[in-house]
């Protein structure tokens, strides 16, 4: 009997003191936590009606809407500060073979100031085939020794190697493949801003991806482009007949879409000026993020359009994305 009681004393004692195998409760509070990764993120940069930028505005400034419909905006920031990521692509075709030192000079000066820390940068050069010349790099040293390697690459006829390959198609200026590559390839595993700025007079010859399957695989990437249209009017009999590059057209298409916009490059507007506007702009930006209330994820393409409180604003942003699972 005395053992009996010991026992039972042991057991009352243990089960105060040891600690209990926890039972999986009918509503486990991790259970609860629900993370909403279904968010539609939108970047706009906002002028008034002389094209100054407005960097000081609120949500409540903003409407957006996706098919016609009104969404509710669950996140709204002024992204002057949030890590960038930029893919600078430099036409070296034939045409721009005299703006070639102009291009290295003036992308060299903008790395060095418009990077900070944590941005990333990489180099591409484009002309009868696409070719990386420096990495994702935060290091303005680095993409200078990149700009270095610039050089001309005209178009020829037949079989080239390359990352996008062209058989039997004149190659020229594989302006479409580059884009295509620089969002597909480079682009579309990172996250945050995602910024491809492209050097060209717009002209492309021989690439195999089309102009709107480059404009899908930046829209996928979440990449906005910024067209650069610099042509050299010699190269194309001073001006005459072809109207100099003559691609602006594709370079305004490419830009709109994706929420982008095309800077010109002229005799009143160096190429200098036109990366100090560009670095204005990618720090006077506004991210904005709403869950659609069409959640479907069929991979279509969705419409999105912002309004602005005040009509005398315009909102410049993507025009749509796809809903891929």
């Amino acid at each position: 009997m005395r053992i009996l009681t010991v026992f039972a004393a042991c057991a009352a004692l243990l089960a105060q003191t040891s600690p209990k195998v926890p039972q999986k409760p009918e509503d486990d509070g991790l259970a609860s936590i629900k993370v909403d990764v279904n968010v539609v993120s939108v970047l706009a940069s906002v002028r008034d009606k002389r094209g100054a930028l407005i960097p000081s505005l609120t949500k409540e400034d903003f409407t957006i809407l996706e098919d016609g419909k009104a969404q509710s905006i669950k996140y709204f920031t002024r992204e002057t500060d949030l890590p960038l990521t930029i893919g600078l692509m430099i036409d070296v075709s034939g045409s721009q073979r005299n703006l070639i030192g102009i291009e290295q000079s003036a992308a060299s000066q903008f790395f060095s100031q418009v990077l900070r820390k944590k941005d990333l940068a990489f180099l591409l050069m484009f002309g009868e085939e696409a070719e990386l010349l420096q990495d994702f790099t935060g290091s303005p040293r680095l993409l200078t020794e990149g700009l270095k390697q610039l050089r001309v690459s005209s178009g020829v006829q037949g079989i080239h190697p390359g990352p996008v390959p062209t058989i039997s198609t004149p190659r020229g200026t594989v302006l479409y493949d580059a884009v295509y590559l620089a969002a597909n390839d480079k682009l579309k595993g990172e996250v945050g801003r995602k910024v491809i700025v492209v050097i060209t007079d717009g002209v492309d010859q021989g690439s195999r991806m089309s102009i709107n399957q480059a404009m899908e695989a930046a829209q996928k990437a979440d990449a906005v482009i910024y067209s650069i249209d610099y042509s050299d009017p010699s190269a194309y009999g001073g001006g005459f007949g072809f109207g100099g590059g003559g691609g602006e057209g594709s370079l305004r298409k490419m830009s709109e879409e994706t929420g982008g916009r095309v800077y010109k490059v002229d005799r009143k507007h160096s190429l200098d000026q036109v990366f100090q506007e560009l670095q204005d702009e990618m720090r006077s930006q506004y991210m904005i993020g709403y869950t659609p209330a069409n959640d479907t994820k069929d991979g279509g393409y969705r419409k999105v359009e912002i309004k602005m409180a005040n009509k005398d604003l315009k909102a410049q942003a993507r025009k749509g994305y796809y809903a891929v699972k």
